[in-house]
């Protein structure tokens, strides 16, 4: 079963801020005594903390996806809702965090410092908040706006003032737990540590770490064994601690070919930029194994060559504790000399100043991208995105409301300079964002007009005058008497005929004919 976990993937997703809400205060006698709703509460973030308690990342990599809690929804009678709880996530002191690309973002190599890796979403406004002296009763609230996701990898690089360095069954584990209250894995057959092992060292006034790493083999700075999971864990270190097995049965092995193995690798590891390269760091030799008779022989033929080379020597044995109290002495003196010198560089270091952001910062950036069905304009910008986030497009007031505050903002004036007309598809955000097909107002419509063409809604017009009215109404009157005269004289003429009025004269003639008959009877009956 796996104990210890160096390198993890997380997969962060904060909470989302609550929802703000639409409501409207109702009392007897006063049905609409004003908006009243309360404010989405803000979602907790996630934060990695640097905690020396903490030995692995074993726990994230049972549980790689991590979630912060969400706010709560607003309510009527100005009550807001709840704010989200921060998740703290504890990681072992010496933790580097790196993007899914595999670039820095942090190195946490200081007790108690605090990175967020996720934030929380904030919480949407009330109507209650958002009334002005024009808009006394919003119909609409804003919503909560999604918290960050985030994929990021956890690189344990461990934090010890000593690291063992030696071939695999040099006897490392067996001397971390000679030195200190450590109890390492330790057997009478060749194997060799998969994780690190730390131990706490005091020998007089001086108090330090040693780790004991997986053992080295030939090639690791190329990834062969262990490798770089090895090598990684040495970069931290004050001093090394070269342990050479004198007692070795493998053919073709002696500490001096084992040590020029080790050097070897470990100048072919490149550490990182401002680090002291691996075979420059102050570096002892415990020859190790001394108390069987044959290796003790061997330990006092290969020391004056090792002397020679510069290395401090030291013959111990993790069985009967033979030197290792002079080795723990030297170690000391050793850290304590890199920990004057580290003291010194943090004072020199330069100091990160915090500056507030420049007047003249932009909120939001247009790029213009060419697409199937014509130019796309996308607006990016914390704002304008953290808007449409906001924005209810089921409510046509909420609409308008972000309408109003991307205009205040000079979006539709960078539109209008970058080239949009009307009608032009507009997205806010990242990758799909939020599609708009762009209506200027009335001000902006006004310059992208007039550089295209003329609108008859900026046209100068005049009022007539009473007498030009007169004028004009005589005229059109003496227009109609003149076309009526013409028609009167084509008909007279025969040009045409009028089916009424031929109608009525028939009509009159037959009421003649009649009226005279009658009158032809009365004087025959007289």
């Amino acid at each position: 079963m796996t104990t210890f976990v160096d390198e993890v993937r997380l997969y962060l997703r904060a909470g989302d801020g609550g929802n703000g809400c639409m409501s409207i205060k109702r009392e007897k006698f006063k049905p609409l005594a004003g908006p009243d709703g309360g404010n989405g509460g803000d979602a907790g973030d996630i934060v990695l903390v640097a905690d020396p308690n903490v030995t692995t990342l074993l726990t994230y990599h049972h549980s790689p996806h991590q979630r912060s809690e969400s706010g709560g929804f607003g309510m009527g009678d100005f009550r807001n809702g709840s704010k989200g709880a921060d998740l703290e996530l504890p990681v072992p002191v010496g933790t580097v965090v790196r993007d899914s690309d595999g670039e820095v973002i942090i190195d946490l190599d200081t007790p108690g410092l605090r990175y967020v890796a996720a934030q929380g979403g904030v919480g949407g406004l009330g109507n209650a908040a958002l009334a002005t002296s024009k808009r006394k009763a919003p119909g609409f609230a804003l919503l909560g706006v999604p918290g960050d996701e985030a994929e990021i990898v956890l690189e344990l690089k461990v934090v010890a003032d000593v690291a063992l360095v030696g071939f695999p069954s040099a006897g490392k584990s067996s001397l971390i737990a000679a030195m200190s209250a450590a109890k390492p894995k330790i057997a009478d057959y060749p194997f060799t540590t998969l994780h690190p092992n730390l131990g706490v060292v005091e020998a007089g006034n001086h108090r330090f770490t040693i780790a004991d790493v997986p053992g080295l083999i030939e090639g690791a700075s190329e990834g062969r064994g262990l490798g770089l999971e090895f090598l990684r864990h040495v970069e931290r270190c004050e001093a090394l601690l070269h342990v050479l097995d004198c007692a070795t049965l493998e053919p073709g092995r002696d500490p001096l070919s084992d040590l020029d193995i080790i050097l070897r690798e470990l100048d072919s590891y490149e550490v990182p930029e401002g680090q002291i390269p691996l075979t420059e760091r102050p570096a002892l030799v415990a020859l190790n194994k001394v108390d069987v008779p044959d290796a003790r022989e061997l330990a006092d033929f290969v020391r004056a060559d090792l002397e020679s080379r510069g290395f401090r020597v030291f013959e111990i044995s993790t069985v009967s504790h033979e030197g290792l109290r002079e080795l723990g002495f030297a170690l000391g003196d050793l850290v304590e000399q890199g920990r004057a010198e580290r003291a010194e560089e943090t004072d020199q270091r330069e100091r990160i100043v915090v500056r507030p952001r420049a007047v003249d910062n932009k909120p939001f950036e247009i790029r213009t991208e060419g697409g199937t069905y014509g130019t796309i304009y996308r607006i990016l910008g914390r704002k304008p995105e953290r808007w449409v986030a906001q924005t209810d497009f089921a409510n046509d007031e909420a609409v308008g409301y972000l309408s109003d505050r991307l205009a205040k903002l000079g979006i539709e004036d960078a539109l209008v300079k970058a080239g949009a007309q009307a009608g032009s598809m507009v997205v806010i955000g990242a990758g799909n964002g939020q599609i708009f097909d762009w209506e200027p107002t009335l001000a902006s419509a006004a310059e992208v007009m007039t550089a295209h063409g003329t609108d008859p809604r900026l046209e100068e017009r005049t009022r007539a005058t009473r007498a030009e009215r007169k004028a004009a109404y005589h005229e059109w009157m003496d227009a109609k008497a003149a076309a009526r005269e013409q028609l009167e004289q084509e008909r007279r003429a025969g040009l045409w005929q009028d089916a009424d009025l031929v109608a009525d004269q028939q009509q009159r003639e037959a009421a003649a004919a009649a009226n005279a008959d009658a009158g032809h009877d009365d004087e025959n009956a007289r």
